[in-house]
């Protein structure tokens, strides 16, 4: 080899090993770290274990609570005349609901006339009994007869009093239907000019205050022994996506529905703001205690990616790992997990898929 092909080699060698000096340092020099403004919105969870619980996820709606409502039948037969309200609409105590043009309401109003009227005449009759007993034209059994008439005319007058108090206490051949409670109006089977009788077995009005209402859920068979009395639950709706309403179930129904071949069971919930209402859709988780203990962490935190899960195990903004984990449950906003994480290791809880993709490129 001649001196200038030596030289020439030696210059090659060189370019390359700078050119792999320079890749080095720039890997070296500039792993991925997490900046100080993402690390302030960042939220850093901790893995802990947990007592491991079983979620079961069913279908139901939203009941009036029906040990808590006033169902109005008809008193008297007849024709409903100026129906004020409409379904849900709120209505206080005593208010007015509706008319009901009555022959019935004519007659009680009619047998208190006849009645005021013989207590008047069988009042008058006594007195000139008295009179004619002292001056000794009557005997003091007539004077008996007389004082048994009044007493028999003043208990018609109050039977004829009471009759019509309990229908309204209206003269005037018109039966008031009024609220007995102050609530919603959850059901209405009438309308103007509509005929009713007495012996209707479909009550008029149902009026429920709403404060308390039912979520009836439908359990498969394949799902009733992962229910029981007691078991804590999450109810959501449509309606209000975000909000969660808790409560525990505190009634089971012993039987299949016929039709959908379901055991339903029932949670009561405060609904103080009125934002649950009948007929709603909701979804019932169902929370049951397995009696096992297990790592966890917020379900927030677990990156899914090829065919597995990895959580982010962060040691400080220049060191962050991604391990793989196996899900053994979930239940909420919680997951189980086995894998290297260890108790007390620190997660990264938000932002996670932004990271690993940083991580890996």
């Amino acid at each position: 080899m001649t001196t200038k092909a030596f030289f020439i080699t030696l210059s090659i060698i060189g370019m390359l090993v700078a050119g792999c000096s320079d890749k080095a340092q720039t890997r070296s020099e500039s792993p991925f770290v997490i900046s100080d403004s993402l690390f302030r919105t960042l939220r850093i969870d901790t893995a802990a274990t947990c007592p491991m619980v079983s979620s079961l996820t069913l279908t139901g709606k939203v009941a009036y609570n029906e040990e808590n409502v006033a169902k109005i039948f008809p008193l008297v037969s007849g024709v409903i005349g100026n129906v004020k309200v409409q379904l849900g609409d709120y209505v206080q105590k005593g208010e007015a609901l509706g008319a009901i043009r009555s022959s019935e309401m004519a007659g009680y109003a009619n047998d208190l006339v006849s009645a005021k009227a013989g207590e008047a005449s069988a009042r008058k009759s006594l007195n000139a009994s008295e009179e004619m007993f002292k001056t000794g034209l009557i005997s003091e059994t007539e004077l008996v007869n007389a004082r048994s008439q009044y007493e028999q005319a003043q208990s018609q007058l109050t039977k004829a009093e009471h009759v019509l108090q309990i229908n309204g206490g209206n003269t005037e051949s018109e039966y008031f239907i009024k609220a007995p409670v102050s609530g919603f109006v959850v059901d209405k089977q009438v309308t103007n000019n509509m005929s009713i009788r007495n012996d209707n077995s479909t009550a008029l009005f149902t009026i429920s205050d709403l404060k308390n209402v039912w979520i009836w859920a439908n359990v498969y068979e394949s799902n009733i022994t992962n229910v029981h009395l007691g078991d804590e639950v999450t109810v959501t709706t449509l309606a209000y996506p975000g909000k969660k309403f808790s409560g525990k179930i505190d009634k089971a129904l012993n039987v299949l529905d016929p039709t959908n071949k379901v055991m339903k069971i029932r949670v009561v919930l405060s609904n103080p703001d009125y934002l649950l209402k009948p007929e709603m859709f909701a979804s019932i988780t169902v929370a049951t205690k397995t009696g096992q203990e297990c790592l966890c962490v917020p379900s927030s935190s677990l990156v899914f990616d090829n065919s597995e899960y990895y959580v982010l195990v962060y040691k400080n903004q220049r060191d962050v790992e991604i391990v793989p984990v196996k899900l053994l449950g979930k239940a909420e906003d919680k997951t189980y997990i086995a894998g290297e994480v260890k108790q007390g290791d620190k997660i990264v809880g938000s932002n996670t898929i932004l990271i690993y993709q940083a991580l890996n490129y």
